[in-house]
């Protein structure tokens, strides 16, 4: 009767053994393909993601509720094209010049809300701050409604992004933390490489900062500064909305090189001390 008990033990060894591998770091099966074909978080990650996000909403029905009289219908929507942004940017312009400080408060109350849960078209936000406010006011309320609602993104994702962002581009993470672990020295340099050039999604860095351990105020200061050239290039085409056909002619390849080099500045400084380094 030993025999049996023993073949149970061993392969019950065996499992354990097998089970080890598969939640190791380096195991090739990875949390991408466990996940996929379900929703990744728990019960209790839907139940925080949707506390925050009625909390925020109620923040901004009470900010629109204190906020002046107005045709609703027109201005309460969320541009999609240039053309609509145009027809956006006509109706406001009154609004927005008589109600200047209660217009402000609504306009960085939702670019922090759309920022914060990742809702697409604060690219269109940023031409209206523009089209309505000029360069200079409408860049420092776009670079301070971006870096906010960046930094808001940044906590949701600590609370409840991993699953998340392993869920969406397992792939993408796992090359953002091998480049992080190659420049933990010169961390703040690559991360403002990457706000300011688009090698990858701002909402992606967004998310995926926390998940590789990158430190909040390396963060918010590389998201602070970085975004600032691409800030002032798409709020001075805000101001000759007109002259602008779609979203794309405001990062042609001129624009594009403009922003690499400025990037590569960024990074300079790693490149110098490793060629020290190996000299």
């Amino acid at each position: 009767m030993a025999a049996p008990r023993n073949v149970t033990v061993e392969i019950g060894r065996q499992r354990d053994v097998e089970s080890a591998k598969e939640d190791s770091p380096t195991s090739k099966k990875t949390w991408g393909s466990r996940l996929e074909g379900r929703f990744p978080l728990t019960q209790w990650e839907v139940a925080a993601a949707m506390s925050v996000f009625l909390i925020f909403s109620v923040g901004l029905i009470c900010i629109y509720s204190t906020m002046p009289p107005a045709d609703y219908d027109k201005i309460l929507r969320l541009p999609r094209t240039i053309s609509d942004l145009r027809i956006l940017r006509d109706h406001l312009a009154t609004y927005a010049k008589d109600y200047q400080a209660q217009f402000m408060l609504g306009y960085c109350s939702t670019y922090i809300f759309m920022q914060t849960f990742m809702i697409p078209g604060t690219i269109f936000m940023s031409l209206l701050a523009g089209a309505l406010f000029g360069v200079v006011r409408g860049f420092f309320l776009v670079v301070f409604t971006a870096t906010a609602g960046a930094s808001s993104c940044y906590f949701l994702s600590k609370l409840i992004g991993r699953p998340l962002i392993l869920w969406l581009w397992p792939e993408k993470l796992r090359f953002f933390q091998a480049e992080i672990a190659k420049r933990r020295e010169k961390i703040l340099n690559y991360m403002l490489f990457l706000r300011i050039t688009p090698t990858l999604p701002n909402t992606f860095i967004n998310m995926a900062s926390p998940i590789v351990d990158i430190p909040f105020h390396v963060f918010f200061l590389a998201t602070l500064v970085g975004l600032m050239p691409a800030s002032y290039i798409t709020v001075k085409a805000g101001i000759a909305l007109g002259d602008l056909k779609s979203v794309k002619d405001l990062y042609d390849f001129k624009t594009l090189c403009v922003l690499f080099l400025i990037g590569s500045i960024s990074i300079l400084p790693t490149i110098l001390k490793r060629k020290r380094t190996y000299e």
